[in-house]
């Protein structure tokens, strides 16, 4: 018998609240999305004063997340003029994300959805994402 797991909605919430309480105590202001391992949305927040497009790409980083299975940052030199991955970012509908702040999300070898933040530098979106996911007891990667 086939069986999958998923994300659930209890954590997919606590992801949400762990970048908020992450960007909280460095000053930043981020959306924040967890997508299914289909790409769909179970939870999301926008902070007061974080940019109006950012939830947008948040979930957007978390859907580029999940169609590979490794994190969005992984894109960012391929997808440079004459990379490998050359024009990726225009695939889907405009919705692939080649920056940081996009990690799948794992339990165990498993994936079972993926989360965006946007707000702040690639880098500083994907270091809070990465510390809700540990603080959650996901992973980025499969074990």
């Amino acid at each position: 018998m086939l069986e999958r797991r998923e994300i659930d909605l209890a954590t997919a919430s606590a992801l949400v609240e762990a970048v908020v309480a992450a960007a909280g105590a460095h000053g930043h202001e981020f959306s924040v999305a967890v997508v299914d391992r289909g790409g769909a949305l179970v939870a999301a927040a926008r902070m007061d004063g974080a940019a109006l497009g950012s939830l947008t790409l948040a979930q957007d980083k978390a859907y580029t997340a999940i169609l590979w299975g490794v994190p969005t940052g992984e894109f960012m030199a391929s997808t440079q003029p004459g990379g490998v991955d050359w024009g990726y970012n225009t695939t889907t509908g405009g919705r692939v994300v080649v920056y940081a702040g996009g990690l799948p999300l794992f339990s165990g070898a498993e994936m079972v959805g993926g989360i965006g933040v946007s707000g702040a530098t690639a880098e500083q979106d994907e270091a809070c994402a990465a510390a809700a996911v540990a603080a959650c007891g996901l992973a980025s990667a499969p074990a």
